[in-house]
């Protein structure tokens, strides 16, 4: 039987969407396959690493039966990518074999049975379904991610918090040096709920989600959340845990505050990070009216030095800060003003953006 006949973009892109979760090597080597499910004349695609699961549904032509089987995701997908992307492609069935057939090219492939396909079991008790536009939680995606920690033993930390509670959704990361927080507006009030999204399942969420103002609906359970965009579904679990109080890192007060230019900074940061030494990414922030220096050094005794004017008047501070930290957010911010935030030498440093109250970006100082 013709599973499907279709173009072979329109083939690639329904599997590239479900593929990214898919592991080439795992314990259980089903799991390095997609499930393929024709149902009439639409065709579900399906992919699991036991804690994620996504699933998305395309017409495809091909005969109008009920068929399903599992085939190695990353092999079709290398097949595919290897033909012209205007060429028609024919997927066939027989017995316990797919064929991929195109122009003078075919390839047969060996399946396993879409019964002994693992499907997580989605939880019974989902909270009210809300959404936001792909672009806005796409944006507030990028603006926390790189806070996320890498591998910590407090595991509750390697993802992101989302918190969404009457007509705000709030996401949050944190890895203990830097804290990053941005919010967007609901169209609806809902009652709180908090969950922590796994890295795995953010930097997913980010490959997949559009820059269009399409909606992404949103259900969280207590160990799952389910998003449903653009004819995709994604079921993830939960990172389990206590998120620290963010509120409470977060200074309130301090009584010096400069804005400058992003990219004038950010340039400056990048210069200076030439001459840090791989392990010590400390530079050195001096901030007085009208000029803010950085400096760094390195084991060789070689030093940098940038200099910026400011419009400030505040008072005279010397604070070490990590490199990277400051570089990330700059990175992932686009507007063109940044406003800084500094108490003394001692205390955390609070960068904002002007007119944009919902983000917030929290660096621990460094002893240099």
């Amino acid at each position: 039987m013709i599973v499907l006949k279709a173009a072979q973009e329109k083939f690639l892109a329904a599997l590239q969407a479900v593929s990214g979760i898919v592991e080439r090597r795992h314990t259980l080597p089903i799991l390095a396959n997609v499930l393929i499910r024709k149902t009439g004349a639409s065709i579900e695609f399906t992919t699991s690493d036991l804690e994620i699961q996504v699933r998305t549904v395309a017409e495809l032509g091909g005969d109008s039966t009920n068929f399903a089987t599992t085939v190695g995701a990353r092999k079709l997908i290398d097949i595919l990518r290897s033909m012209p992307a205007d060429q028609t492609v024919t997927l066939s069935a027989t017995q316990s074999k797919l064929t991929l057939a195109g122009g003078k090219s075919r390839f047969t492939l060996q399946t396993m049975p879409a019964d002994d396909f693992p499907l997580v079991q989605e939880s019974a008790d989902f909270g009210p379904v809300f959404s936001v536009p792909q672009k806005a939680l796409r944006g507030l995606v990028a603006q926390v991610h790189f806070a996320m920690a890498v591998h910590d033993i407090r595991y509750y930390l390697n993802g992101i918090l989302f918190v969404a509670e009457g007509k705000s959704l709030t996401l949050v990361a944190t890895d203990g040096h830097r804290l990053a927080l941005a919010q967007a507006t609901l169209e609806t009030d809902i009652p709180k709920q908090e969950v922590i999204l796994p890295r795995k399942t953010v930097l997913e969420l980010q490959r997949l989600l559009k820059d269009d103002d399409t909606p992404i609906e949103m259900r969280f359970a207590p160990n799952q959340a389910k998003f449903s965009f653009a004819g995709m579904e994604f079921v993830t679990k939960l990172v389990e845990g206590k998120f620290p109080d963010y509120n409470r890192v977060i200074p309130k007060n301090h009584k010096n505050k400069v804005t400058l230019g992003r990219a004038p900074l950010l340039s400056s940061l990048q210069r200076a990070a030439i001459l840090t030494s791989e392990k010590f990414k400390g530079v050195r922030v001096n901030i007085e009216p009208g000029t803010l220096r950085i400096a760094s050094s390195n084991a060789e005794q070689e030093e940098a030095m940038e200099e910026l004017e400011i419009d400030y008047g505040g008072d005279a501070i010397e604070i070490g800060f990590n490199v990277t930290y400051l570089i990330d957010a700059l990175t992932n911010m686009g507007q063109e003003m940044v406003t800084m935030e500094l108490q003394d030498t001692n205390s955390s440093a609070l960068i904002t953006v002007p007119d944009q109250a919902g983000f917030k970006y929290v660096v621990m100082p460094m002893r240099i």
